[in-house]
């Protein structure tokens, strides 16, 4: 019902009240008596503001709010706008439209109220501009839109278009987009082929029986594809949880063997056009996060990959028939080449070195020309190059510079000992040559080599050399290696499983075993690791200067002459001696930058640790180069990286009940 404004009313009720208490003066100093009469009439007058004050506050909030100028220019103008409409004199609201009371305000009157009270998150700045500003209030969502008033000093007419339904259907779309995921049992050959049917059975229930948990709660299906692999399609308001929790599933499955050797690898991809993209993008988070070691979530959206996981060793595979088929198309790719570059990663140590001359062996027994590409002033192998030289094979050593005139459309680049583009020792020859092959062990990242011709990566194995060690026993050509190029393989897999003590396996004694057979003598390549009086000192002056963060020796350094850049490494090896620690990190100087060096013995992920900062590796070795940063900077960002890994165990921890 519409009430009809009676102003009259209302002034003759506060007249009245007001004579009473004016009355009640002279009463009272008279005789007290009288004061019963002034009492009854201020009573009436209390009763009849009671019945009125609703009508009151509406009237007076119609004269301040602007809506009393009836004909009015503006009222013609804006109060019959379809559209939510208020005027705002800074931060106050000095009037407002019918649709303003009845989606903003409930229905209600407000005498002149700030703007921040009734919009929450108004900015007339952003409201200004062409796309208006997300606003909710009163359960609805409006997008609001300003504009300023001509004339006004700071005041401003604000509408606000209500499109909740559009917008709460434009959530619903998005929670409602398919999400696909590629789960894989890690290593089930080598898992379950020496078991028995019932224990082979027992395992794979419980794994099933956790999945079918796990997915039971989206709105999704999971299907079997085959015995080690699974897919499930959810919603992407179901996959939200599921990287909130870090997919805390890879802890419940790892914890039905307390050995931890039963894991899983989850390839998740999102926020494709259509299902078929989000099926090729969760193909790629699969292969990365095998690449990486499994044990692992990799989810792969437009912006680029994210991992969740990653904490356990890989499992050796103990077949070599991936091997024997390998160097059988490696011997294909080098036979169809004119020319052949072997190239390994910056800064290359002795794995990078020695596993490119077992490569170079090969291309000597296919007869097709090769050299490799080795900077000769920024390397850690210069000992195991001069012993080369010494014997007569400079010409087998070029710069990459070099080398760059000898591409031609048939030249095969063959890189070792890294999958990164920005590792690589030439960038120059990578993006010239057309054909490339990648042999590698460290765990996949992020920027890694598209498209290889041939791939030979196992994150399984202990080092580059031990790979080329089983390539060459398996090529289908004629021909030995020389005692120094067993020399060679041998010092890179010594340089990577630090003497044989970390990350090693069956396959890698195998490998040492060969080598011996060769003619690799461990005496000499003992010696390629020594080092100078003044290395031992500046590895020594680090190692002294490093302190304990929970369980992480942290080590820091001024920056060092180039002949002392193997002292980095060296210095975080040593640090792992002491009690207590489960990793080392060790930060030098270097160019206006931080080189990072970071081990451990398998406890703690070191590549987990440095990835953020733009590095990676390896679990239990890993590197990182900061540019721009100086020391003090850099030794922030490994406490903050530390603090979240420690953070992250806790968590995994807590999930699976540890």
């Amino acid at each position: 019902m519409k009430h009809t404004k009676r102003p009259d009313r209302i002034v003759l009720m506060i007249l009245l009240a007001v004579a009473c208490l004016g009355l009640a003066v002279p009463v009272a100093v008279l005789d007290a008596r009288w004061l019963a009469l002034p009492a009854v009439l201020l009573a009436v007058a209390g009763v009849l503001l009671a019945v009125h004050i609703r009508r009151l506050r509406r009237f007076v909030a119609a004269n301040l709010g602007g809506r009393s100028f009836a004909g009015s220019k503006m009222q013609v103008s804006l109060a019959a706008l379809p559209v939510a409409a208020a005027l705002l004199d800074g931060d106050t609201i000095v009037w407002y439209n019918a649709h303003f009371r009845e989606q903003v305000l409930g229905g209600e009157d407000a005498v002149q109220p700030l703007a921040a009270s009734c919009l929450p998150g108004l900015e007339l700045a952003v409201c200004a501009r062409p796309h208006g500003q997300d606003l909710a209030a009163n359960g609805y969502r409006f997008t609001a839109y300003a504009s300023p008033v001509p004339g006004g000093a700071g005041g401003a007419l604000v509408y606000l278009i209500n499109d909740t339904f559009y917008k709460d259907t434009l959530d619903e779309y998005t929670a409602s987009r398919p999400a696909y995921l590629n789960i894989m049992i890690d290593s089930y050959e080598e898992l379950f082929t020496d078991m028995k049917d019932s224990e082979q059975a027992h395992e794979l229930e419980a794994i099933n029986r956790l999945l079918e948990e796990y997915f039971s709660a989206t709105t999704g299906f999971l299907r079997k594809v085959s015995n080690s692999s699974y897919i499930a399609v959810i919603e992407e308001r179901d996959l939200r949880p599921m990287i909130e929790t870090r997919f805390d599933i890879l802890d419940k499955v790892r914890a039905l063997r307390p050995s931890g050797m039963l894991t899983l690898s989850i390839g998740v991809g999102h926020g494709g056009k259509t299902l078929a993209e989000c099926q090729e993008m969760a193909r790629q988070s699969l292969d990365i996060a095998l690449g990486r070691g499994g044990d692992q979530a990799a989810v792969k959206t437009a912006d680029g990959f994210e991992f969740f996981g990653g904490v356990s060793h890989g499992v050796e595979k103990r077949s070599h028939v991936r091997s024997r088929i390998i160097a059988n198309a490696l011997a294909d790719q080098i036979r169809q080449s004119d020319s052949v570059i072997i190239m390994g990663h910056s800064m290359s140590d002795l794995d990078a070195v020695g596993s490119a001359i077992g490569v170079l062996r090969m291309c000597k027994m296919c007869d097709v020309p090769s050299v490799i590409a080795v900077k000769r002033g920024a390397t850690l192998a210069g000992a195991l190059i001069d012993t080369f030289i010494d014997a007569g094979e400079a010409h087998n050593f070029i710069e990459p510079r070099e080398t760059l005139g000898l591409i031609t459309p048939d030249t095969l680049l063959i890189v070792v000992d890294t999958y990164q583009k920005y590792l690589l020792e030439s960038k120059e020859i990578y993006e010239k040559c057309k054909r490339v092959v990648v042999i590698d062990h460290h765990r996949m990242a992020v920027g890694h080599i598209d498209n290889p011709v041939l791939l030979y990566h196992e994150p399984y194995a202990s080092s580059a050399s031990e790979l080329v060690c089983e390539l060459l026993q398996f090529m289908p050509s004629a021909g030995n290696i020389t005692p120094l190029e067993a020399q060679a393989l041998l010092a890179g897999i010594m340089l990577d499983t630090r003497s044989f003590a970390l990350h090693v396996g069956v396959r890698t004694f195998e490998a040492a075993a060969w080598l011996r057979s060769r003619g690799a003598k461990t005496a000499e390549t003992k010696r390629l690791f020594n080092t100078s009086k003044q290395e031992y000192e500046a590895r020594a002056a680090i190692v002294e200067s490093a302190y304990i963060y929970k369980g992480c020796a942290i080590a820091l350094s001024q920056e060092l002459p180039p002949e002392m850049s193997v002292v980095l490494p060296m210095a975080a090896n040593d640090l792992l001696t002491i009690n207590g620690v489960d990793a080392s990190v060790v930060a030098v100087a270097k160019g206006g930058g931080v080189n990072i060096s970071a081990r451990s013995m398998g406890a703690l992920n070191v590549q987990l640790i440095l990835e953020p900062l733009g590095g990676g590796d390896h679990l239990t070795m890993a590197g990182a180069q900061l540019k721009n940063c100086t020391l003090q900077e850099a030794e922030a960002h490994i406490r903050a990286q530390i603090d979240h890994y420690r953070q992250t165990q806790a968590a995994e921890k807590a999930a699976v009940g540890v």
